[in-house]
């Protein structure tokens, strides 16, 4: 036990010694002081975000992260070029029918895409069947076309470009969902 009470006295001697600071530390800290922002002095933010950007940053990524940003960066310019990539355009045209009865109307189907190598039009007006209306293409400037005769009636009806890409007509009044979920374009005729 006086072992330790011996310490204790070394310690409590030692705590009790005054410290010695540097003598020109006050004058240090108060010169740091001096160059602060004065309270109540606001610098425009603008300064703050230009100092901010002019410091050197140094980024860090493991192999994981730096692959999952090359993936991110792919998949924007994906979606961007989706979002920019030319439009097929489509509208139905209503013309009269030749030696048809007054009631029946020929209606043209109508899609612009330069790109595609064939394109049909499904709907209720053929069963739904692929092969059944197929588009023309027009010599040069991607037109398809095909005419065809129509009751008066609600028709519904897509696109079918290169035989896998569905399309709704972005020119048509209305657009419903099949049981599918594919948008699908809608078509009435007459008074139906």
């Amino acid at each position: 036990m006086v072992e330790h009470d011996d310490i204790i006295e070394r310690v409590a001697k030692a705590l009790k010694e005054p410290v010695r600071t540097d003598p020109d530390i006050v004058n240090r800290v108060m010169s740091q002081i001096g160059e602060l922002p004065v309270p109540g002095r606001r610098v425009p933010t603008y300064r703050y975000i230009f100092d901010w950007l002019r410091q050197p940053r140094t980024i860090r990524l493991s192999p994981l992260g730096g692959l999952a940003l090359v993936g991110g960066i792919a998949a924007v310019v994906l979606v961007g070029s989706q979002l920019v990539a030319p439009r097929e355009i489509a509208f139905p045209t209503e013309t009269a029918a030749v030696g048809a009865s007054a009631e029946a109307a020929v209606i043209q189907f109508v899609l612009v895409a330069p790109g595609a190598a064939s394109v049909a039009v499904v709907g209720d007006f053929n069963d739904w069947n692929v092969s059944a209306t197929p588009l023309v293409r027009s010599e040069g400037d991607g037109m398809w076309a095909v005419t065809v005769p129509l009751s008066p009636g609600r028709y519904r009806y897509a696109f079918l470009v290169n035989g896998t890409t569905w399309l709704k007509d972005p020119h048509a009044a209305s657009a419903v969902e099949d049981e599918f979920g594919r948008a699908n374009s809608v078509l009435t005729i007459g008074g139906a």
